[in-house]
């Protein structure tokens, strides 16, 4: 049986809402929905105008799961979509969720965990958002927290850098670059990767930026590699396919300082709690957004000196 909701003027079912989608926690499909439809005012900024792939687990996190970007043609007409054309020639209809509506439909579809683009629907290839993922080989979570200030402190104070932070809602943390339109994936990935090399110089016996795991020694991943066409990061405030519903989670600089913190401090329950205590720590970062021209000369000023020692 279903049941009707009825928002932002569309009319829609949801169902199954009974079903376990996390068997140890004891979480249903229809605890995800209600997630989606509370969370919504502050994801929603935060996903607007973005292109959506979605990763659907229709029987819950332990069974089968599937990404799916291209928009399914039984989707309602009343949700928004963009066309992107493939290299091979071909299209991919992406979802764009700008709706309370949208978010709830997808979490109705088994939708767990959108991820989104790092650009907009109108500007494809010039990115606004430029992420450093934080990738431990274990789970070494102070180890990351010092990765993280390290990052903070190479872009902040040395390169007069906006940052954001968010847990990923799993092992790591993502720092986050708010940008002006003015470059394309390729001019951004460069500049972000001549950067996570700088950190690795600085920092060898904690960072690396080497794409083979056997090469990373248990040292903390700095990958870049979600900074190019077509990729994708996990949306602020979305679950993840985790025990307990995580959920990846913007924060204030100040929370890493906190002594029990860990990347799956927030889930679908306890979320709120924080929201209404201190509202959303990202609130304002697209009006934080720069460009990259002085700061992409004073990094090449910091990796030419390295190349002279």
């Amino acid at each position: 049986m279903g049941t009707e909701k009825k928002l932002n003027g569309q009319t829609f079912s949801v169902s199954s809402l009974d079903k376990i989608f996390f068997p140890k926690s004891g979480y249903t499909k229809g605890d995800l929905i209600e997630y989606y439809e509370r969370i919504s005012e502050f994801m929603l900024p935060h996903i607007k105008d973005r292109m959506i792939t979605m990763i659907r687990f229709p029987n819950g996190i332990d069974d089968k799961k599937f990404f799916q970007k291209d928009t399914p043609e039984y989707f309602p007409d009343w949700i928004e979509t963009k066309c992107i054309n493939k290299k091979d020639g071909g299209e991919t209809h992406y979802v764009i969720c700008n709706k309370q509506a949208t978010l709830v439909y997808l979490a109705n579809q088994a939708c767990i965990t959108p991820h989104i683009w790092l650009s907009k629907k109108d500007k494809p290839n010039k990115p606004d958002r430029l992420i450093f993922d934080l990738d431990p080989e274990k789970d070494d979570f102070p180890s990351v927290k010092v990765a993280a200030k390290r990052t903070r402190e190479m872009l902040e104070e040395r390169l007069g850098l906006p940052t954001y932070i968010m847990t990923t809602g799993s092992r790591g943390l993502h720092i986050v670059v708010p940008l002006k339109r003015t470059r394309d994936f390729d001019e951004v990935r460069d500049f972000a990767q001549k950067t996570a090399e700088l950190l690795e110089k600085e920092n060898p016996d904690l960072l690396t930026t080497a794409a083979r795991k056997n090469k990373r020694e248990d040292k903390i991943f700095v990958d870049v590699g979600r900074n190019a066409f077509a990729q994708t990061g996990v949306a602020p405030y979305a679950v993840r396919p985790i025990e307990g519903a995580p959920v990846a989670t913007p924060l204030d600089w100040e929370d890493l300082d906190e002594k029990n913190i860990t990347p799956q401090s927030y889930n679908i329950k306890n979320i709120f709690q924080k929201l209404d205590k201190n509202g959303d720590p990202w609130k304002d970062i697209d009006s934080k957004a720069v460009v990259l021209t002085s700061a992409e000369k004073e990094l090449n000023k910091l990796l030419k000196q390295y190349e002279k020692t």
